[in-house]
């Protein structure tokens, strides 16, 4: 399995760490940053991450960074991403096979390089459910997708919110 790996500054240690499980379990990967704990932008490192998942050249993305919470947030923003924070077993096999989860964040300031191994191993192991009504679900989610990405497209009043946020 070819895997795309990521973390800001918080999670660059964890990952670190991390990097011979990848091979262990017999995983390609490509690291995409960061490379130092010097602080960086999360979100620019999903996207690194994310668009190699989305294009289809990784089949799973895996985003380190504090909390899990805002790599989720940033690859969650890019069509054709479902990413979930993992922090338990149950969440990192459930988020795939209920809702074929392509990107997993965890978060290095919550767990241990212990728990984060067995994580990964659940990720990257589990399979999407055959059964309909995931199935069903999964199509929903593109829709509601679809139909965000026609309303910001429909009007750029919608990114007015984001102007007035920030000034």
């Amino acid at each position: 399995m070819k895997i795309a790996l990521g973390s800001d500054h918080c999670g660059y240690e964890m990952k670190t760490a991390l990097l011979p499980v990848f091979r262990k379990l017999g995983c390609q990967f490509t690291d995409f940053g960061c490379v130092s704990t010097e602080p960086v932008d999360f979100p620019d490192i999903a996207r690194k991450v994310c668009d190699a998942v989305r294009n289809g050249e990784y089949e799973r993305g895996i985003m380190i960074c504090g909390t899990g919470v805002g790599a989720a947030m940033a690859a969650n923003k890019i069509p054709g991403i479902r990413a979930s924070v993992c922090h338990d077993v149950h969440s990192a096999h459930q988020s795939v096979e209920h809702d074929n989860a392509n990107v997993m964040c965890i978060g290095a300031q919550i767990i241990g390089s212990w728990l984060a191994e067995d994580l990964i191993r659940t990720f990257l192991t589990a399979k999407f459910s055959t059964e309909e009504h995931f199935q069903r679900r999964v199509r929903k989610l593109h829709e509601l997708e679809l139909e965000s990405a026609r309303e910001l497209m429909d009007s750029a009043q919608n990114l007015s919110y984001v102007e007035e946020e920030f000034s």
